[in-house]
Order: structure tokens, then C-alpha cells, then sequence
């Protein structure tokens, strides 16, 4: 079945995987994977004859800057967040452990990328691709001096997949007031796996682990970071007016094919209205999950979410996952896929939905069965973005 997609393939551009929330790359929870958790996502793909990489940016960092990392990862180079951006939050412009070899050193317009992205991954994406195509402004009025930051690179991605993203924000960030909104999650993995490796990325804070510091304390000294009462972190960045804010910078790029997948594990108590989590969901995210399915979170002008915000996967509410559509420009314009249509770009195409939790959708938590199952959903999708036109 693979091998007849890979025959018809239109293109073979690399296929680029961005975490979210607290993820990790592939060499820093041992063999256990954030793609594909007890199997190599990565690895399937490519022997599949698909080219795949794995990518690793700020697990609790803004979409500027995971952003900033996602490129010069790809492209390689010296990370650089950009005069105006790093003197605004106080930033290390251009910090000692971020300089990469790239992992696809020919993208440019004539050698793009797909992007997937997990979660905050997604959003990610979408911010990457309005740096490229929008020459930045310093401080001073006139261009960043990178090439990143500075020029406009357009056709850069030919397609942006998000799974389980926050599009619209979240309603756990506005629950969860302790810094990491999605902190459960981590601390049963790492439990289980072990944490020797998991790295914060945060050199652009100034913030390392020292070498006798134990995880207890390290961990407490970045929630007391200052960075956390900005807005130039994920916190700030999953909210719904953050997302909101993100919505009116980030418009669907009329050049740019969109895919959604959506993921929802909770039912509906008919006596409460609320929701409640399924048998199915994970334990650790159940108390996320139960708080998302009767409380709602206010924007800055006074409105709020409703009901229909109930519905979660444990992380991100369901009617988030779609599509872009609360920014001030309007929505972006969102479609149910359909096999062997016309696909066109500049609009999303809803993918499936799916009775995951959050973490399942990216391998964790899967017997056997289900992890080959969710292997044949990756093959499926990766071959069709593959048949899209150069």
C-alpha cells in the first residue's frame, strides 16, 4: 500500500515533527520516544521510504521562540530571537548551545518542507511561517539583521499538519495557575523513564542546571523565573487570548496546504451539561480534563468561552483542535477532507476525529495494536502529503 503512494508521489519533501508541551527530542528520555513513545516514529517513517526528521525546541518557550529554533535547526546555524524581541524580554540574543548543523541545510523556496506538529507543535508551525514570510522590524524601524528575521522567504513550507493543536487556546492555562500548565503529564513520564537527559532549553534565559542541582531544585528555580509573568512563554502563548493574539498575526498563507487531526476523551453528564472523562483517558490528565468540561476562560474584552469549549482531550479543548478562528481578522477558512477531492491551499482540512486523549495521538499509552494502527494513520497521511504538487 505504501510503496504504491511512494510510486505516486508528486513530491518527496522531508517531513519536519514539532513537539508541544513539555516534549522532548529524541535522544533525551532514553529510547522512549515523545514520537511514537515505545516505537520510533521517526524510524518507521523512514523505512518506509519516507524522509522524516525530528525536531527539538523549548518545551515550556514561547512560539517566537520555538519558532527561532524550529528554523535554525532545519536550516542550521546560530539562533538568533532578534534584536528587538530579546531586548523586549530580556533575552540572550544569540546563547552559547544553540548553533546546529541543520538538519536539511538545502530548504529554501525550491526545497520546502511539511510540517507536523503535536499540540503546541501546530502552533508552532504557523508562527514559523509567518517569520518567513514577513521581513521583522527592529527597534529601531528597520530590518532585523538576520536572514531569518530580516528578509521574506516565501514557499519555504508547502503544508502545515497539526494534531491535538490549541489553535484557539486552551482553557487549561487559565485553570492551571501553578507556571506549567501541563506539568502531570511530564513528572508520570519521567517517573517511568527517567529524567537525566530532559533538558529545558533555555539558554536565551540564562537558565542551566547546574552540575550537583537535583531535579527537585532545578525545576523549582525555572517556575520562579521571571519569564513566567511575561508574555513570551507557553502559559501565556496556549491561552485563549494569547492564541487569539497569535490568530491575528499568524493568517492562513494562501501557499500553505492545512491538515487537522482531532483528537476528544471525554462524554457529556446530561445531569450537569459538563463534560466528564471517558473510561479510556488517561489517569494522569482526568483532573485536567474534569476542571476543562464546566469551566470557561475570559478574553481580555470581558467575553468568554461556552459550552461548546466542554468538550477535551484531557489538554485542549476539542473545538480549539480545527482550525485558527478567533483572531481579529476572522477565521481561517476550515473544510472536511475528503478522499480524492481537489485539495487547494490556504484552508483547512479537518482530518479525522478521533477518541484519543493527548498524549495518545503521539504513541503514548498504546498497546500494541493501537501503536500499529496509529503507524498506518501516520504512512497514510505522510504518503498524501507527498502526492501534493511541487
Amino acid at each position: 500500500m505504501f510503496s504504491a503512494g511512494l510510486i505516486s508521489a508528486q513530491n518527496q519533501y522531508p517531513i519536519i515533527l514539532v513537539h508541544g508541551f513539555m516534549g522532548w527530542g529524541r535522544e533525551e528520555m532514553g529510547s522512549y520516544r515523545y514520537w511514537g513513545g515505545k516505537i520510533d516514529l521517526e524510524q518507521v517513517l523512514n523505512e518506509e521510504g519516507f524522509t522524516v526528521y525530528t525536531t527539538n525546541v523549548g518545551p515550556v518557550s514561547s512560539n517566537w521562540d520555538r519558532a527561532v529554533e524550529l528554523y535554525y535547526q532545519i536550516k542550521g546555524g546560530q539562533a538568533d530571537y532578534g534584536k528587538t524581541h530579546s531586548e523586549l524580554y530580556g533575552l540572550i540574543r544569540n546563547p552559547k548551545g544553540k548553533s546546529y548543523s541543520g538538519l536539511y541545510p538545502e530548504w529554501d523556496e525550491n526545497h520546502p518542507v511539511h510540517i507536523i506538529g503535536h499540540s503546541m507543535g501546530g502552533q508552532t508551525a504557523r508562527m514559523l511561517d509567518y517569520m518567513l514570510r514577513t521581513s521583522i522590524v527592529d527597534s529601531s524601524g528597520i530590518n532585523e539583521d538576520s536572514d531569518f528575521l530580516g528578509e521574506a522567504h516565501q514557499g519555504w513550507i508547502k503544508s502545515i499538519t497539526s494534531i491535538s493543536t490549541p489553535h484557539n487556546g486552551t482553557t487549561l492555562s487559565n485553570i492551571v495557575t501553578t507556571g506549567i500548565p501541563f506539568l502531570q503529564d511530564f513528572i508520570a513520564l519521567a517517573a517511568v523513564v527517567g529524567n537525566s537527559f530532559y533538558h529545558f532549553d533555555l539558554e536565551q534565559w540564562g537558565f542551566e542546571r547546574t552540575g550537583n542541582e537535583t531535579w527537585g531544585d532545578y525545576f523549582r528555580r525555572m517556575r520562579e523565573h521571571p519569564a513566567w509573568g511575561t508574555k513570551n512563554i507557553v502559559s501565556w502563548d496556549v491561552s485563549v487570548e494569547g492564541a487569539r493574539q497569535i490568530n491575528s498575526l499568524c493568517t492562513a498563507n494562501q501557499d500553505i496546504y492545512y491538515f487537522s487531526f482531532i483528537t476528544s476523551n471525554t462524554v457529556l453528564d446530561s445531569s450537569s451539561n459538563h463534560h466528564v472523562p471517558d473510561k479510556s483517558m488517561s489517569y494522569i490528565i482526568r483532573a485536567n480534563a474534569r476542571l476543562m468540561g464546566l469551566k470557561k476562560a475570559f478574553y481580555a474584552d470581558g467575553s468568554s468561552t461556552d459550552s461548546t469549549w466542554f468538550e477535551n482531550d484531557g489538554i485542549v479543548n476539542k473545538v480549539s483542535m480545527y482550525g485558527p478562528t478567533t483572531g481579529l481578522n476572522g477565521p481561517d477558512p476550515i473544510a472536511r477532507y475528503r478522499e480524492n477531492e481537489l485539495l487547494i491551499p490556504g484552508q483547512w482540512y479537518v482530518m479525522g476525529e478521533y477518541q484519543f486523549d493527548h498524549r495518545k495521538f503521539a504513541g503514548h499509552s498504546l498497546n500494541k495494536s493501537e501503536l500499529e494502527s496509529l503507524k498506518i494513520i501516520y504512512s497514510e497521511h505522510v504518503a498524501l502529503l507527498w502526492s501534493l504538487p511541487k
